[in-house]
């Protein structure tokens, strides 16, 4: 990062620190202003309007000063050439600045890019080889179909998650609890340097923050606030990965949970998600059967993916070709079909009818109609 990127930060930096002014706060403030520099430069009055500001905080923002370890925090940026990317910028996370607290900047080593396709998979550090396995398949499976795995680079699941991605030759973003200086565990000093490679690991935290423990409930919520949706592989009824999930669903992201076996304490916390209604997820299909417009994009991006899936498909004749060509993942209406087709209704009816019993294409209530996602997932 070149020297006019980091004088541009300057106001940014000097208003989180700032004491008083959390994240909400500082949300409120860009939201009504725009920007720090439209802050600072406000009256005293304009600022004392904005919900939550106190008079005496609003006087603390006037007269704000630069301080020295501001100063020195930039410059470490600088030297290792970190990147920062800030709430009001067009690339900053979309799913994540729509939570109500969103870190005002990110710490970034590696590239975010496009992080619209992301799913988070969350568990317990000391996992059983079950979970492991689990973890590092559904992260392998995601980062295939071009979806990314987000999780915390902790030990045990995390590790795993980030592990299977990247066999998977996709991307992964692991978010700490700690500084980018600061990697923890100090074991995971490799993967944190094989996730930047193609992916990126970020931190809202100053970068020689250390690994506080009241830092990793801060931090769990920009692992779901950055995915559409949280898989909790395997969790006892105290773990963070809990809290994760329930700011999943308070953010109105999915929730999904991985059951295990029903005698192991470290299975108890899934199985209380499943109760409470998280979807049950025995593999990527359950994933996707929540989300069909995340493989429908893929499909979209990828032209090769739907002439792989027509190689495993029984023996189709060229109007049930045809017709099976115009469906997807996500349910169309049969009226949508004949539309499309310019065919008559009773002959598509009957060619559906065909695929359906060749177990291809499924019905869902309503007419709508669906390529069956088993087929795009082969056991």
């Amino acid at each position: 990062m070149d020297n006019s990127s980091i004088d541009l930060l300057i106001p940014w930096f000097q208003l989180r620190s700032i004491p008083g002014i959390g994240n909400l706060l500082y949300r409120r403030l860009i939201d009504r202003f725009k920007s720090p520099e439209n802050v600072f430069a406000a009256s005293l009055d304009e600022i004392v309007s904005v919900e939550g500001v106190t008079k005496k905080l609003a006087v603390l923002i006037k007269e704000s000063r630069l301080f020295d370890s501001v100063k020195r925090e930039l410059d470490l940026i600088a030297d290792k050439n970190y990147g920062i990317i800030t709430l009001n910028h067009r690339n900053y996370p979309a799913l994540l600045a729509r939570i109500p607290d969103p870190p005002p900047f990110l710490y970034i080593y590696g590239s975010l890019g496009d992080t619209a396709r992301s799913i988070a998979i969350v568990g317990s550090r000391s996992a059983t080889g079950y979970g492991i396995a689990t973890a590092k398949n559904l992260g392998r499976e995601l980062a295939s179909l071009k979806i990314t795995v987000v999780s915390g680079m902790a030990r045990g699941i995390d590790t795993a998650a980030h592990m299977g991605a990247l066999e998977g030759k996709g991307k992964t973003i692991a978010v700490l609890g700690s500084g980018l200086e600061r990697v923890y565990p100090s074991e995971n000093i490799k993967l944190f340097h094989d996730i930047a490679e193609s992916g990126a690991v970020i931190s809202e935290f100053s970068l020689m923050a250390a690994p506080e423990p009241h830092h990793f409930p801060i931090r769990n919520r920009i692992i779901s606030g950055l995915s559409l949706g949280t898989v909790v592989v395997e969790a006892s009824k105290k773990s963070g990965s809990l809290i994760t999930a329930r700011l999943a669903g308070e953010q109105n992201r999915e929730v999904f949970a991985v059951p295990g076996n029903i005698r192991s304490f470290k299975s108890a916390g899934t199985h209380s998600l499943i109760k409470q209604g998280a979807k049950l997820v025995e593999n990527v299909r359950d994933i996707l059967e929540e989300l069909p417009h995340v493989l429908k994009s893929h499909m979209a991006d990828n032209k090769n993916v739907r002439e792989d899936v027509l190689k495993a498909m029984p023996a189709m004749n060229e109007d049930e070709l045809k017709i099976f060509r115009l469906l997807g993942p996500y349910p169309v209406h049969i009226d949508d079909i004949v539309r499309k087709a310019g065919m008559d209704p009773g002959e598509i009816s009957g060619i559906l009818l065909q695929l359906e019993l060749k177990g291809i294409v499924t019905q869902s209530p309503g007419k709508m109609f669906s390529m069956e996602i088993d087929r795009l997932f082969p056991q």
